[in-house]
């Protein structure tokens, strides 16, 4: 039985990541599972980088980022399925960020798309191979 499913998503992919959203919601709703929404924004902490943007650059892009999440869930579930809804907005790598919001939100499944659909292989993307490798839960990739 699945008792907490984790959505990863790409806010920058805009609706491209909307099948993966609805089948997680789908897969949580077979057993009455948590769903969780996760997507990971660049870390532009080091010093020589920050450097280059305003000092509350990275609170302004968390932000942006969660009011995104948000209306990317509401647009493709329902207002009320998006109450219930985790969002989590990481800073990172993003396989490493997606892990640890599976850990720490004790995850049993890791729903993530295979790769942007302008690449022409049948190969995973480099984070949902990662993801895939080495994660200790189930994980569900969507095509």
């Amino acid at each position: 039985m699945i008792n907490s499913v984790l959505c990863a998503v790409d806010i920058s992919n805009g609706e491209l990541d909307a099948p993966v959203l609805k089948i997680a919601a789908k897969l949580a709703d077979l057993d009455g599972a948590q769903l969780d929404v996760v997507t990971v924004l660049p870390d532009f902490g080091e010093s020589w980088v920050s450097g280059f943007f305003e000092s509350d650059f990275h609170n302004k892009a968390l932000e942006e980022a969660h009011e995104k999440l948000t209306a990317l869930c509401t647009a493709n579930l329902d207002a009320d399925r998006n109450e219930k809804i985790r969002h989590v907005v990481a800073t990172g790598t993003a396989y490493q960020e997606i892990l640890k919001t599976a850990e720490s939100a004790g995850s049993d499944l890791i729903v993530i798309g295979a790769h942007k659909p302008d690449l022409k292989d049948y190969l995973l993307g480099p984070n949902a191979a990662r993801v895939v490798r080495h994660s200790s839960v189930s994980v569900y990739v969507v095509r």
